[in-house]
């Protein structure tokens, strides 16, 4: 009987070492780890879904598309959630076209309560998954983003990437534009993962369209010359603009070799910056229209005015020459231009002065950002007059020593261009349905001096360096430009050169300023290079733009 007694209040003590053990566990649960417990059953049948608001699109200035949204569908899983994962896996990998072991993976992974499966892939394929019904299996309708023109522009319109936030180009400078504001829904979920009820909602703001003043028929022709050049020249590369010298708008902005804006990715970084106005280079001789506008500014000379020139210049420790042998020679100011002298060139400047010279290349805006609405723009290498050797008012006139971007030199030009106003360049017409304001403008020379300069530069095209330029029906205005490659060892290379052209057109009542930079043509010359390019550019684009001749009288007979 004692024993039997034993046996029960043995048993009756482990029955309440239990009870006692389980209450312990109960109010540790319900006290200590109560929280924690209730945010992880929120965590699983509460969520937050974002909803990505449309990217804006990007219109050249005739309304077409350059940049476009197009519906996707993204698959993703919850590896918790799904019961068979190889069975699962086999038909994910079939449907959607994947690799069926790193599905599997995915899928097998259990220390992840969330996978993609596959970014923006084609609407049909998902919608036939989805039909499944497949517990764990997510889908998201996404954006895209899409460049239809393919290579036109690419460089300009720049990359929105896999989250649809701007990369590069116009893309990331109006990032802030483009991308709108996403939306949020709160949604309850069962346990298998769907949604049974939403909490709350946030609608998504869409992003902003906007417009640009590249038009897309210019762009294309110019990048297409570009590319003949190359090859006919066996060019390194090649750029053009094309400006309206009135509004500072950038009608079209090429870089050669370009690239598919959809393959952005894997295109080699080399070729996706804009090198028009992230890049600089030694403009040689084009640079030459600072120190003339800058000595009739001064009113140190008139287009008339006459100098004897020897065919070379000894100055401090350097000795400069023409580019092609000759005797002494008297020379007009206007014949220094047209005639491209570097003698001449420096003969005035040295008129000029350092202190002049120097404060006329700032006013022409070179050492300074133009300002355009596009991201990684330089403001070149312009030396400070603090720092000037004895041989730079040598080799500044002449467009040496000096490292400027083209959309400088073409914002340059659009000065001579219009009646001596320089006006901001810029490749945004609008965004939305607001109005641009004016580009910001300030005078550089009078009137009078940018018709002298106009008048001159186009003696450049009928009988001096640039004649290669010339336009049936129209009188143009250019100058040509050469000029040897900074070697990395130090120094200038003796085989490495770029070739330019800047023109305006009709010379009369211009239109238009176009630049053409050829690099590393096997044939150095400014006037032999680029000068036809800028022919091919400017008699396209003043038929396409409907810009009456203005020198009908030069027409080939009927």
């Amino acid at each position: 009987m004692k024993a039997s007694n034993r046996r029960i209040r043995l048993v009756l003590s482990v029955f309440a070492l239990a009870f006692a053990a389980l209450f312990l566990r109960a109010a540790w649960l319900q006290g200590v780890r109560a929280g924690s417990y209730e945010r992880l059953a929120s965590v699983q049948h509460r969520a937050t879904i974002v909803d990505p608001a449309g990217r804006g699109t990007i219109f050249d200035r005739t309304g077409v598309q350059l940049a476009i949204g197009r519906q996707a569908t993204t698959v993703y899983a919850n590896p918790l959630q799904i019961r068979d994962p190889a069975a699962t896996a086999e038909l994910v990998s079939r449907t959607l076209r994947l690799d069926p072991d790193q599905v599997l993976r995915q899928l097998s992974d259990r220390s992840h309560g969330f996978v993609y499966i596959a970014r923006k892939i084609d609407p049909t394929r998902a919608a036939i998954l989805e039909r499944a019904k497949i517990a764990g299996l997510g889908f998201v309708s996404e954006e895209q983003r899409v460049y239809p023109l393919k290579h036109v522009g690419a460089q300009v319109v720049g990359y929105a990437g896999t989250d649809n936030h701007g990369l590069a180009g116009i893309e990331l400078g109006l990032e802030g534009k483009l991308a709108g504001k996403p939306g949020r829904e709160t949604v309850i979920r069962d346990p298998t993962g769907r949604p049974i009820d939403v909490l709350h909602s946030t609608p998504a703001r869409e992003g902003q369209n906007v417009t640009l003043t590249l038009d897309h028929t210019i762009q294309a022709q110019a990048e297409a010359v570009l590319r003949r050049t190359i090859d006919q020249w066996h060019a390194k590369g090649a750029s053009a603009i094309v400006l309206d010298p009135r509004t500072g708008g950038v009608l079209a902005m090429a870089v050669e070799r370009g690239y598919d804006a959809n393959r952005f990715p894997i295109v080699p970084k080399d070729r996706q910056r804009n090198r028009t106005v992230t890049d600089t280079y030694e403009p040689g001789s084009t640079f030459k229209i600072v120190t003339v506008s800058a000595v009739l500014s001064e009113g140190l000379v008139t287009p008339q005015s006459a100098f004897t020139l020897p065919y070379s210049i000894h100055v401090a420790d350097r000795i400069i020459h023409d580019a092609h042998p000759r005797g002494t020679e008297r020379m007009t100011v206007d014949q220094i231009l047209s005639q491209s002298s570097n003698v001449g060139t420096i003969t005035l400047a040295e008129q000029l002065g350092a202190q002049r010279l120097s404060q006329w290349i700032s006013r022409f805006g070179f050492g300074h950002l133009t300002g355009i609405d596009f991201p990684g723009e330089t403001p070149g290498i312009v030396p400070a007059l603090d720092h000037w050797s004895g041989s730079t008012i040598g080799t500044l006139p002449i467009g040496h020593g000096i490292a400027i971007t083209p959309v400088q030199m073409a914002a340059a030009y659009g000065v001579v261009a219009n009646d001596g106003v320089w006006v901001r360049p810029h490749l945004v017409e609008r965004v939305g349905t607001g109005v641009r304001a004016p580009a910001a403008s300030r005078r550089v020379v009078t009137p009078r001096v940018a018709h002298q300069m106009l008048e001159m530069m186009r003696d450049v095209v009928l009988e001096g360096t640039g004649q290669e330029a010339a336009l049936p029906g129209y009188q143009v205005a250019g100058k040509t430009g050469t000029a040897a490659k900074p070697d990395p060892s130090g120094g200038y290379s003796t085989t490495r050169y770029v070739a330019s052209f800047v023109g305006i057109v009709p010379a009369t009542n211009p239109r238009l300023v176009i630049l053409v930079t050829v690099d590393e043509p096997d044939t150095i010359w400014g006037g032999v290079v680029a000068a036809p390019a800028f022919q091919q550019i400017a008699g396209f684009d003043l038929q396409y733009l409907e810009i009456p001749p203005d020198a009908p009288e030069t027409l080939p007979a009927q």
